[in-house]
């Protein structure tokens, strides 16, 4: 891992439905636990077709509605240079992973966004998508939601900085 704030980048297919949402959510969580300082965070996606739009608007509305700050512009994946620039490449599902391995992603640094979801601990790769909402309706957009939560809250817990005791408590 680098030295200073741990730097992630989340890695779907065309960068905006499900890697916006879970830089969103990401974000927001690590504000709440006023862990800002410790965390980059960004994402991008495998395909540059959408390159600089906005998000999906369906993803745009699940945000606000939960008042999460969703500033975004879709871009592709730099090779090698985000390699290079992230500790941590987070999937959204096995395809995105085998897209990441085609183009030689450092495999110890790339991870399946669901594998740190606590409740899907020891399930096989095959349950562990989040599947694109992008052909579906509003509600695989709620569904990828609470999936991306779930995920980064594990996530959060096993990447955030460890609290010792502060000099008002220390000894």
């Amino acid at each position: 891992m680098s030295v200073g704030p741990t730097r992630v980048l989340f890695v779907c297919l065309g960068n905006i439905c499900r890697s916006p949402m879970a830089k969103w959510v990401f974000a927001d969580m690590v504000r709440a636990r006023g862990l800002a300082g410790a965390f980059h965070i960004d994402s991008c996606g495998l395909g540059g077709w959408h390159e600089g739009e906005d998000a999906d608007p369906r993803s745009r509305a699940v945000a606000e509605r939960l008042r999460l700050a969703c500033e975004h512009r879709a871009r592709q994946i730099r090779v090698p240079q985000d390699f290079e620039a992230f500790d941590l490449l987070v999937a959204m599902d096995r395809e995105n992973l085998r897209g990441l391995a085609r183009i030689d992603a450092p495999r110890e640094r790339v991870r399946l966004l669901r594998s740190f979801d606590p409740a899907m601990a020891g399930l096989p790769e095959v349950h562990l998508d989040v599947p694109d909402p992008y052909y579906g309706g509003d509600e695989g957009f709620d569904r990828m939601h609470q999936m991306i939560v779930a995920a980064c809250a594990g996530m959060l817990e096993r990447l955030a900085p460890p609290t010792g005791p502060t000099r008002a408590t220390a000894g």
